[in-house]
């Protein structure tokens, strides 16, 4: 799916841009709006947004290998047999909807932008759950069939789809029934997920700088590339309601 797309069409980043991201991650940005977020958590919102602009214009700029397809660039290598058998409309789709999610979502997990633009975060919001459900978890699906790192790395691709989904169906319900803490969380589970193109291509390119590859690095990389990241979220998650549980904190309170 999108993250297949990132993994193949090149693999280059830093450590660096590794660590922002996944630092990034463990703040658990979906609880900023309990309080104001420091300095270094800015810091780290500014260069993972970054990221996933870098990301996202990278692989636009690979259209010109899409169209017309050259089954001699790195993803369409070896597709031709079966490019014109369905294969390209689930295709097209999903490199046409990929990254207009991946910057709708960058907005709308925004608090910023939700507290001073809440119109249009209604309105975007209801864009990006057509779109997810519609366009880009559907093409995902397919495409995961014909993953050429194999039946694993497919059935990864598979199960992020699917997963990415329902996370944004279960975040649009949560938001009809007005309760917003849950659909704040349930979309962050469904950008997270969106996001693990951005996480394939930094797994790649530290695969690439090092010079460390192995067969499963792929199979890998389709699972830890969404696993990842939505674990250490749901780690946070706990964390925090065990914290706002506690009795100091309900003192507090």
């Amino acid at each position: 799916m999108w993250t297949e797309v990132i993994l193949r069409s090149g693999k280059r980043s830093a450590q660096r841009t590794l660590l922002e991201y996944w630092a990034f991650i463990a703040t658990d940005p979906c609880n900023m709006h309990h309080g104001r977020p420091n300095s270094w958590q800015r810091v780290l919102a500014f260069f993972a947004g970054l990221l996933v602009l870098k990301v996202t214009v990278s692989v636009v700029l690979k259209y010109r290998d899409y169209f017309p397809p050259n089954f001699g660039a790195d993803f369409l290598l070896g597709r031709e047999p079966y490019f014109f058998r369905g294969y390209q409309w689930a295709f097209y789709v999903h490199i046409a909807s990929g990254p207009i999610a991946l910057i709708l979502g960058l907005m709308l997990v925004s608090e910023r932008f939700r507290r001073r633009f809440p119109k249009w975060h209604r309105r975007l919001g209801r864009i990006q759950v057509l779109g997810v459900l519609f366009l880009v978890a559907p093409s995902g699906l397919w495409m995961a069939y014909y993953a050429q790192a194999g039946p694993i790395a497919g059935a990864g691709f598979a199960a992020l789809a699917i997963a990415t989904g329902i996370c944004v169906a279960l975040g649009w319900r949560s938001a009809v029934n007005s309760r917003f803490a849950d659909h704040r969380r349930w979309m962050w589970r469904g950008f997270l997920l969106l996001c693990s193109a951005v996480v394939i291509r930094v797994i790649g390119g530290l695969a690439t700088v090092t010079g460390v590859y192995f067969a499963w690095l792929d199979p890998l990389a389709a699972w830890a590339s969404w696993l990842a990241p939505l674990a250490i979220f749901e780690a946070n998650q706990t964390k925090h309601r065990r914290i706002g549980s506690s009795p100091a904190r309900a003192d507090y309170l």
